[in-house]
């Protein structure tokens, strides 16, 4: 049976860009616009999933009231932990780290910022959540509003791109996106 699943990139957040990771920003006036003006003439939706984290939460919980639909907080899409690196932007780290930066753009499975979580785990809670989200809603239309490594991993993955160039998916703020999955496995659910 196939299943619809559209993906939502956060808004512009307080604290700027940079590696934001577990920091929980909340939107700015302007983050919470470009959300809104991205569903506006999107859907219809059966279920809503979203990241805990309140850059997605808030919006998420704002959109299920207007269009009445359920919504599901996923921790497993929550965006990936960048250790000491965590609010922190890529120029600040090329003054500091740039060594360790070039390693982390050029291969970041095989590099990780120092204390951050490793990107294979991340890529495996992440699967592990969508397949589990096949499973529980196939047949249904489902709106994800998550971070742009999550996006970036589903879209690679779903485009073939091979590991190394996972960096190489542009998702912007707000930015809605279509998204096609292989059949899920049979593995356990947490929603």
């Amino acid at each position: 049976m196939s299943m619809h699943i559209d993906l939502l990139r956060h808004g512009e957040t307080e604290r700027g860009g940079g590696f934001r990771g577990s920091l929980d920003d909340a939107l700015t006036e302007r983050g919470w616009q470009q959300m809104r003006d991205a569903v506006s003439d999107a859907g219809p939706w059966d279920v809503l999933v979203s990241s805990p984290l309140q850059r997605c939460a808030a919006f998420a919980r704002e959109l299920a009231a207007q269009r009445g639909l359920p919504l599901y907080l996923e921790a497993d899409l929550r965006e990936l932990h960048f250790g000491a690196w965590e609010g922190r932007s890529a120029a600040e780290l090329m003054q500091s780290s740039a060594e360790a930066l070039g390693r982390f753009w050029a291969d970041p499975y095989g590099f990780t910022p120092p204390g951050g979580e490793p990107l294979v785990q991340f890529e495996n809670r992440v699967l592990a959540a969508m397949a589990c989200l096949q499973r529980r809603f196939t047949g249904r239309r489902l709106l994800v509003i998550g971070h742009a490594g999550v996006m970036r991993l589903l879209l690679a993955r779903a485009r073939g791109l091979p590991r190394e160039r996972l960096l190489e998916v542009l998702v912007a703020h707000g930015e809605l996106l279509p998204l096609s999955l292989r059949a899920a496995d049979e593995a356990g659910c947490s929603i």
